[in-house]
């Protein structure tokens, strides 16, 4: 990392005030909730302190020295006795960073029912009644060994109680994600750098954003087109709606962050990057859904895929639905535009060895896989970080092409604006959108966007528009027309998810996954299951080890350190699914931020199962010598490490015994919540395009109905899932919509390529 990069992280390192101990929780709460952290990742010794075994996990010489012995047999450079030492001993309730992040991820991003229903677990589990009814022990959890505590996680985990069920899950979720951000000897014992390898920071846009004195008084703004939101829709309709002619203001609620602050770190960019400080969790747990929240949105944290839309998805669309356009020409002229701007091209993809196993084991097994064009200027991209920002400006995202393109021609823009609602003009009889209403919040003192409100300013910001467009995503859109009084009950309904499950493969080469690019393969011979377009694809993820990492089973605090140590020789995997079915999204009653109601079901759930089977025997012929899938309680299947034989002459028709038995147990199980780890990047669907306003939110223009002048234009507006990775489709669909806006305010498009 350069110098420069590590003055501009500095500040981001603690992104919001620290809050004491009785916030959110009490003392007495807080000290039984870090018992429960420091049991999940605990500080592990072959000898306690004076047999210490409240704060310490001791392990017997018999265990410690065959953790050595496999650690020298998995992992190449394996770590000396007095740096695993340090590595097991380190525990949450000695960091005080692992602290910071964990009242800041409960007192700033947990929805308030969550943090009351965790309130009430930590302060009965404080009482000896209260103990006894959820442990089986009338001492309470934080005077029990540490060995002790273990157990009683293990049948919160087992037990036949949703409630005990969820806290197991969020709780270990929790300590692991913010254990991997925090940990001061994780990072170097796994081999991670903190940024990639040969990084050199790339070019730089100079965004001139619109600032504002603090006041009492509404700052108000006149425009021809307001668009909410600066990622992938909303960019795309900035660039056309500006080089029209028409005057464009560009708002979002988060900030820039230049490419010599990029990758973060990932403790930063949770904070910075993402929504909700890194996860928004589903109401029933069940799925973990991550979403871009910067200037630029998703299109900043993705990871450079970029699928055009599938024949089959586009023939439902415009059969089933009626939605005609997209079987047409013009709109394959739409993708094909976007993907030319952004210079789309699989030419000089270079795979990593995850994606040459994803794509050889493919070969072998008589699947179909291809390589996934980049969005990266038709050059290769070498680099395993873009999911923490990209430092190198390879990746053509809004933030890179198509916003620049705008300000050239002249849109206007406004960074750490929250919109709260659209203003209509109700005098004619119809709701007419005239602008919008929110808050803007400035950087602090110092440029940065942490610290109290003491140090920034605010203020009430109006913008008058004659075309207002929403393209905030999936999860706010629907919110703002919530906010904004719609009654429509299609808002927020129809939410597709992508679900995925995740696996693990270990192999004996030191494949360093974090390196080359994230996606570049897919094998696609699973994506029909149902005979209606509904099924899997597999595809390699990201490695970086808090984003892969925490969606791993946690067995024991042992056993998770241990592994954590050969990400260095893992690849990861998902089978993702193309939902059929779906959720909703709705406000929070306290915060009014977005709640997801969406649970996998038991179709989809089926179909991503036959996804895991397949990548499994994808990472068995080719060579890797252990398999984890991300359910809980389906063991790894390990091969005797002296036997392992290479890729070339590994059976591609699966008939080892073991394995094949092992698969059953896998299949039996199966992936129902909560046994199954679900994770989410992509969202779609909550203000569904149709031809008839009781059956979506918007009509084919992508103009809410019942309103004029208002627009949304983003995935929210896929009439249902894509199938694929949403970027292109997003930017094809408002492509789209904003020519349509442009003819309507009387532009000049031009149609180029």
């Amino acid at each position: 990392m350069t110098t420069r990069q590590m003055e501009l992280l500095a500040p981001l390192a603690n992104p919001l005030p620290d809050l004491p101990p009785g916030e959110p929780f009490t003392t007495e709460q807080w000290t039984i909730l870090m018992a429960i952290m420091d049991t999940i990742i605990p500080s592990i010794r072959r000898e306690p302190l004076a047999n210490d075994k409240i704060t310490q996990l001791a392990v017997s010489d018999v265990q410690y020295n065959a953790a050595i012995a496999h650690l020298k047999k998995t992992v190449v450079d394996a770590p000396t006795n007095d740096a695993l030492d340090e590595y097991l001993d380190e525990r949450p309730s000695a960091s005080p960073r692992f602290q910071s992040l964990l009242k800041r991820y409960l007192g700033h991003y947990a929805p308030e029912d969550a943090k009351k229903g965790l309130s009430f677990v930590l302060s009965t589990l404080n009482t000896r009644v209260g103990s006894r009814l959820l442990t089986g022990y009338t001492t309470p959890l934080n005077q029990q060994p540490i060995a002790v505590r273990q157990s009683i996680l293990d049948s919160w985990r087992d037990s036949y109680l949703p409630p005990l069920n969820a806290i197991h899950k969020q709780m270990s979720f929790a300590g692991k994600s913010l254990w991997l951000k925090t940990s001061t000897t994780a990072a170097p014992m796994m081999g991670f750098p903190i940024s990639p390898d040969h990084y050199k920071p790339g070019p730089h846009f100079e965004y001139d954003f619109l600032q504002f004195a603090q006041s009492p008084e509404p700052e108000i703004i006149e425009t021809d087109v307001v668009i909410v939101g600066s990622g992938c829709g909303g960019a795309v309709c900035a660039k056309n709606l500006a080089e029209a002619g028409h005057k464009v203001l560009v708002v979002e609620k988060s900030y820039y962050y230049p490419p010599s602050q990029l990758p973060m770190t990932e403790e930063s960019a949770g904070v910075h990057l993402f929504e909700n400080g890194g996860t928004i969790n589903t109401d029933d747990g069940s799925v973990a859904v991550i979403a871009g929240s910067n200037w630029g949105g998703g299109g900043t944290v993705n990871w450079s895929a970029s699928l055009q839309t599938q024949g089959f998805v586009r023939k439902e669309w415009a059969q089933d639905r009626g939605l005609t356009f997209f079987e047409t020409a013009e709109f394959q002229s739409c993708l094909d535009r976007v993907c030319h701007r952004m210079g789309v091209s699989a030419d000089h993809i270079r795979h990593n060895h995850g994606n040459e196993c994803l794509m050889e084991g493919s070969r072998k097994l008589g699947y179909h896989a291809k390589a996934v064009p980049q969005n990266t200027g038709g050059d290769e991209h070498y680099c395993g970080h873009c999911s923490l920002g990209c430092g190198a400006a390879q990746k053509q995202g809004p933030v890179v092409s198509w916003l620049p393109d705008a300000a050239k021609a002249g849109a206007k823009f406004i960074e750490g604006f929250k919109v709260d609602h659209v203003m209509f003009d109700e005098t004619s009889g119809t709701k007419k959108a005239i602008g919008v209403k929110g808050t803007w919040t400035s950087r602090n003192s110092n440029g940065g966007t942490d610290g109290s409100l003491e140090d920034r300013r605010t203020r009430e910001i109006i913008v008058k528009a004659k075309k207002v467009i929403i393209s905030s995503g999936t999860l706010w859109s629907p919110i703002i027309l919530m906010n904004s009084g719609l009654k429509n009950w299609q808002i927020g309904r129809n939410l597709y998810l992508h679900p995925v499950n995740l696996l693990a493969g270990v192999w004996k080469e030191d494949v360093k996954p974090w390196e080359g690019g994230i996606l570049t393969s897919v094998c696609t011979s699973f994506e029909n299951l149902d005979g209606h377009g509904h099924g899997v694809k597999l595809e390699t993820t990201v490695m970086t080890p808090a984003l892969f990492l925490t969606l791993m089973n946690w067995n024991s605090g042992l056993d998770f350190k241990l592994q954590a140590l050969k990400l260095r020789h893992t690849n990861g995997y998902i089978s993702i699914a193309r939902d059929r079915d779906t959720g909703r999204i709705y406000p929070d009653p306290v915060s009014r931020s977005p709640r997801i109601e969406y649970s996998p079901s038991a179709f989809d759930r089926a179909h991503v199962t036959e996804g895991l089977l397949a990548l499994a025997k994808l990472c068995y012929v080719t060579g890797a010598t252990e398999i984890h899938p991300c359910i809980q309680g389906v063991k790894p299947f390990i091969r005797d490490l002296d036997v392992v034989p290479s890729p070339q002459d590994v059976d591609p028709g699966i008939t080892d015994p073991s394995f094949a038995a092992w698969l059953a147990e896998l299949k039996r199980i199966g992936n129902k919540p909560p046994v199954g780890t679900f994770a989410c990047a992509h969202q779609m669907g909550s203000n569904r395009m149709s031809t008839r306003e009781k059956d979506g939110v918007v009509d084919p223009k992508g103009r809410v109905w019942g309103t004029e002048g208002l627009y949304v234009s983003d995935a929210s507006v896929f009439p249902s899932a894509s199938g694929v990775n949403p970027m292109i489709t997003n930017m094809a669909i408002s492509d789209w919509i904003s020519r349509g806006v442009s003819k309507e305010l009387g532009g000049r498009m031009e149609a180029r390529l």
